[in-house]
């Protein structure tokens, strides 16, 4: 037992098979980053716009980051229990004769559906757009909100 934990027994020298499917994983992104003109994959936040959502006995909130855009150009439609928040961001273009060195800033069509956790009011919704933060304010559907039962 002693020496087979020494020597690594019966891998003693070699790697593992994981370990060679990481190196040509590293490989690739490498070699498809430099055809591409990038030293690595852009990072990307996932979905767009990042939302937090949160709720109150009546109501619920919604506050997403769309930086740069006008709210003329943001969509909010609302059916059932899902409310969908879509547009498309225009970035100015910096010319074409530039060499990223960093491209972050993404453009382009956005779809967000959000799936509330209960039925909505959907002719009462709010929504704001101020400094790039859309806050949207749903009420909850009358036999969505917790009642009080008195007990006898």
């Amino acid at each position: 037992m002693i020496i087979k934990r020494m020597l690594d027994f019966p891998n003693y020298g070699w790697r593992s098979a994981f370990d060679e499917l990481e190196r040509m994983r590293q490989d690739m992104d490498r070699l498809f980053g430099q055809v591409a003109g990038r030293a690595y994959w852009p990072t990307h936040a996932g979905v767009f716009p990042l939302v937090n959502v949160t709720e109150d006995k009546d109501h619920f909130y919604i506050r997403g980051e769309i930086p740069g855009m006008k709210s003329q150009e943001i969509n909010i439609s609302a059916t059932g229990r899902n409310l969908t928040i879509s547009g498309e961001r225009k970035i100015a273009s910096e010319g074409g004769n530039v060499r990223y060195h960093r491209r972050e800033r993404e453009d382009g069509k956005f779809s967000r559906v959000i799936a509330l956790p209960s039925d909505i009011q959907v002719g009462k919704i709010e929504a704001n757009y101020v400094d790039g933060i859309l806050s949207i304010k749903i009420p909850k559907a009358e036999e969505a909100k917790p009642k009080q039962i008195i007990i006898k």
